[in-house]
């Protein structure tokens, strides 16, 4: 074959890939998009997933579909997301967790956040809430960080993400206290054992705390941010106990890597739509939820910068990668 010929075949079949590529981006969606959540139901990621797979689903004119899959600090999640084909029909909806933190809190992490994932939108960020059963004898932070002093080693806190694992090893650091942790599935689930008594507290987000507080079962000693909240401006920042003391948490929508980035565009812009609605504003605030609208290339940047911090904080709460 001529120098010419194969010239010509090459860019028939170059022309012929750019062509269905963009047909393909221009049909989108064309069937169901299940959107992966590495963390149970009842969990704020799930909450806020549920709010926003219905607006994409309104949005694009295709059922979005919710898939619990919790575990490994949403590593199991991340990996099936991973490994699916690269279209826009599998998406993950993390948290900082599977994103960032595990960087830092893995010794071998089977992924690297910031080449297998195709960014695609920020959703929302949001404190975590120290509670605990309201018949503890510690009536506020000072009481619970005496009482662990008085007996170390022995008061148990459960966590069910990233966030809440460095929460704890950070209260244990600046309290100057020996609390043990112990591992869940999901924060509900941690919840849980703080109210049968096999946990003395755990970190929440602030939609299970407002719920847990306000039905009496539990009680609130401090949030993670460095200020209050105005959804309780009657629960008290940590850092007004502890100084430095300052953990939020966020949430984001990615897929595989090498999605059309028509695709990714339709996507994100759906999402970021939703997120200037007034009314999905309130709905994400009611589970302690800030609009983070964020497009492809600044969750990208956003996502590097997480990591260098996630990295920092969990070497400054002594941390062990696991």
């Amino acid at each position: 074959m001529s120098y010419k010929k194969i010239l010509n075949v090459l860019l028939l079949a170059i022309s012929t890939n750019i062509f269905s590529t963009a047909a393909f981006a221009q049909s989108f969606p064309q069937k169901q998009i299940k959107m992966i959540v590495p963390f149970p139901p009842g969990s704020a990621t799930d909450m806020a997933a549920r709010i926003m797979g219905q607006q994409i689903s309104s949005a694009l004119g295709q059922p979005v579909v919710i898939d619990n899959k919790p575990g490994a600090s949403g590593s199991i999640a991340a990996m099936e997301v991973i490994r699916s084909n690269p279209d826009g029909y599998t998406l993950l909806f993390s948290s900082n967790s599977a994103i960032s933190s595990n960087v830092a809190l893995l010794k071998k992490i089977p992924y690297d956040p910031t080449k297998d994932f195709t960014p695609i939108a920020g959703v929302g960020e949001n404190m975590l809430v120290l509670i605990t059963k309201s018949s503890n004898p510690a009536k506020n932070l000072q009481e619970l960080i005496a009482n662990a002093k008085q007996n170390p080693g022995k008061m148990t806190a459960g966590y069910g993400s990233s966030s809440s694992q460095v929460c704890i090893a950070l209260l244990n650091k600046l309290g100057g206290i020996d609390v043990l942790s112990v591992p869940y599935k999901g924060i509900p689930l941690a919840i849980n054992d703080v109210m049968g008594g096999a946990l003395d507290f755990t970190f929440a987000d602030i939609g299970n705390a407002l719920s847990q507080t306000r039905g009496g079962a539990m009680k609130s000693l401090g949030v993670t941010a460095p200020k209050r909240t105005p959804l309780a401006p009657e629960w008290p920042a940590i850092a007004e106990t502890l100084p430095g003391f300052d953990i939020t948490a966020w949430f984001a929508i990615v897929g595989p890597a090498g999605i059309p980035k028509d695709v990714v565009n339709k996507l994100s812009v759906a999402t970021m739509s939703a997120l200037k609605k007034p009314d999905i504003k309130d709905k994400l605030a009611v589970i302690g939820l800030s609009p983070m609208p964020l497009g492809p290339d600044q969750l990208q940047a956003f996502i590097s910068t997480e990591i260098t911090k996630w990295t920092r904080l969990v070497k400054e709460a002594n941390i062990q990668p696991e």
